[in-house]
């Protein structure tokens, strides 16, 4: 008898989004039927504050020992809640945002299940679920909103045209015409195997080290990246295309109240088992966790 595949959960995360994070970890414990190993993935400043969160199947990720030495973060003013930076002669300045997606690649080469589950830390668990769910005959669901990137988004669409050109580009495929697919959620299942040798194919592609490339323009979308990758440098092999997203997501706007959330939750789609209200918006973490324990 074949040996079932195996998931992560990973999550970038930052002192910030604490709280959020400590909720998320909590949904996974109560609504994560089969105890995958989670790993967060924090800056080396967080490192400390995020150790209580560990355990048995709980991993804390420092990024000092996943990220390359010459990649630097230093912060822009004197306090020690000033933005930090990342730069190096390799690529433009990044922000903590362009730092958690390439945490996101880069765990890959550490780890050894087969599928990675991607889960931000803004995000948690509402349903029953399983990992097993995400596998169909050693096929791992790839979230994919077909000719999702088109001229009916926002003025943030914009960004997200760019982004799949430059993952167009990393990967060595010709000019993106649009409308085009978007690979973008909040809870994403990627190979394990595809991340590690995608980030070889930049490298053949691009002849510089993949952070280095993929840091070679001011934004990029590690979804986006890998969505090209997964779907047509290798066509699709060991995926298959999930329809809807397993997350429903508040991105933008003000924050929530209890009245809105219960409305939110009730818009729930019958497959969907989690909800992602983006921590920017400043809906309470405490609100959410009173809401759900009820």
């Amino acid at each position: 008898m074949s040996k079932s595949p195996s998931t992560a959960l990973i999550t970038p995360s930052y002192a910030a989004d604490f709280e959020h994070c400590r909720l998320l970890c909590d949904s996974i414990d109560r609504f994560v039927a089969d105890r995958p190993d989670h790993y967060i993935l924090v800056d080396n400043d967080d490192y400390k504050t995020f150790l209580p969160l560990a355990g048995p199947r709980r991993h804390v990720i420092n990024e000092k020992d996943i990220l390359p030495s010459w990649l630097k973060s230093a912060r822009q003013g004197f306090s020690s809640t000033s933005r930090k930076i990342w730069f190096s002669t390799r690529t433009w300045p990044m922000r903590g945002w362009h730092i958690q997606q390439l945490r996101r690649i880069a765990i890959a080469s550490y780890l050894e299940q087969d599928g990675l589950l991607y889960c931000d830390s803004d995000m948690l668990f509402v349903k029953p679920f399983s990992t097993r769910d995400l596998w169909q005959d050693g096929l791992l669901r790839l979230y994919r909103k077909d000719l999702g990137i088109n001229d009916t988004l926002p003025e943030s669409g914009k960004l997200h045209k760019d982004w799949t050109r430059h993952a167009a580009r990393l990967n060595g495929l010709g000019e993106v015409s649009f409308p085009a697919h978007d690979y973008i959620n909040n809870l994403v299942s990627w190979r394990r195997d595809h991340v590690v040798n995608m980030c070889r194919h930049i490298e053949n592609v691009t002849s510089k080290n993949w952070i280095a490339a993929i840091g070679s323009r001011r934004s990029f979308s590690e979804c986006q990246i890998y969505g090209a990758y997964a779907d047509t440098v290798v066509g699709g092999r060991g995926h298959f295309a999930g329809r809807g997203a397993l997350c429903q997501t508040y991105w933008s706007g003000d924050a929530l109240n209890r009245e809105a959330l219960e409305v939110f939750l009730r818009t729930m789609q019958p497959h969907q088992v989690a909800i992602g209200i983006q921590s920017f918006t400043g809906t309470s973490a405490h609100l959410l966790r009173d809401l759900i324990a009820a």
